[in-house]
């Protein structure tokens, strides 16, 4: 799917938008994720935290589990865009980059951008650079 130009930065906006809703009272750090997909449709989510941070749910995950429950198990992502309230760039994590990778073309952009003095400078690749080497499972 070509993205146009001005589609990162709507998926931004509407990111940094549910950043504000993140659940983040132990670390602060609030984070929102807009996935724009093959569909059209944009999903959102944020970021969960929990006393068991291990418990925590990343906003990354939290978007494509209401992607795959709201249009089934072969939705497909073409871009997303994770921002947090912390001035300051951040790319999905490692696991949410391997889940990720289950429903995104490797050539999907992924911009992750951070505001400094009002500016908001995006970094923005395909996803392969972001997973270059994950796992998959081959079977026999």
């Amino acid at each position: 799917m070509e993205i146009d130009a001005h589609v990162m930065p709507e998926l931004i906006r509407v990111a940094l938008e549910v950043a504000h809703n993140a659940y983040a009272p132990y670390s602060g750090f609030r984070v929102g994720t807009a996935l724009l997909l093959t569909n059209g449709e944009t999903v959102t989510g944020a970021n969960v935290e929990n006393v068991s941070y291990g418990l925590t749910i990343c906003a990354e995950r939290g978007a494509l589990m209401q992607a795959v429950a709201r249009f089934g198990p072969e939705v497909r992502i073409a871009a997303a865009a994770i921002v947090n309230l912390n001035d300051a760039p951040s790319p999905p994590c490692g696991a949410c980059r391997q889940v990720l990778a289950e429903f995104m073309d490797p050539e999907a952009p992924v911009s992750f951008p951070a505001e400094r003095s009002g500016v908001i400078a995006a970094i923005t690749l395909p996803f392969r650079e972001l997973l270059p080497f994950g796992f998959d499972l081959q079977l026999k």
